[in-house]
């Protein structure tokens, strides 16, 4: 297994120290060591990423792999913040429905010896909502989030992750539509 694969199986094994520090609300500064842990699972996207592209390292283990790294560190951190009343379940219902969705599309296409890397759209989106998780464990970590400004940029973030959630998976399904009308 190469470096970047590598890193891939690392995010995913930092999910469950995240979500102890996540949920187990004892543990001194637990949601800045959560904000710790998250950012670091966050980085080995990038790196796994820059280091597959600098050294050719591209695999269909990596194109499959990292996204759903991505998505099960995102949505967990969601699911977290809808039993810490942070979020409205809405919102995540959206996110997780967009998440189901894409990864459909990819199996279906998967059965057709295809395998689809993510589109920018949808790199941005991950970027947007690495930022809102991010945030929210600052300002909740901080004790800010009764702050009307820290909660407004709270809430703004959210919007726009939403916004680039619905934007990603309409587009992504609109450019791998053949998947689905040549599906039997």
């Amino acid at each position: 297994m190469n470096t970047p694969n590598k890193l891939t199986v690392l995010r995913m094994a930092m999910i469950p120290v995240f979500l102890v520090f996540m949920l187990i609300d004892t543990i001194p500064l637990h949601y800045i060591w959560a904000l710790a842990v998250f950012a670091a699972a966050s980085f080995t996207d990038f790196l796994d990423g820059y280091l597959a592209r600098r050294d050719n390292l591209v695999t269909d283990f990596g194109k499959f792999m990292d996204p759903l790294a991505d998505k099960l560190l995102v949505t967990s951190a969601l699911i977290c913040f809808v039993e810490l009343r942070w979020t409205p379940a809405l919102v995540v219902i959206i996110i997780l429905a967009r998440e189901f969705l894409v990864t459909s599309v990819r199996l279906i296409a998967a059965g057709s010896g295809k395998v689809i890397a993510a589109d920018i759209w949808g790199k941005l989106k991950t970027v947007f909502q690495i930022v809102w998780v991010c945030y929210a464990l600052l300002i909740w970590g901080l004790g800010w989030q009764e702050n009307v400004l820290c909660y407004g940029l709270f809430v703004v973030l959210m919007v726009i992750v939403v916004v680039l959630t619905v934007f990603s998976g309409g587009n992504y399904v609109w450019k791998n539509r053949s998947f689905l009308l040549d599906s039997k």
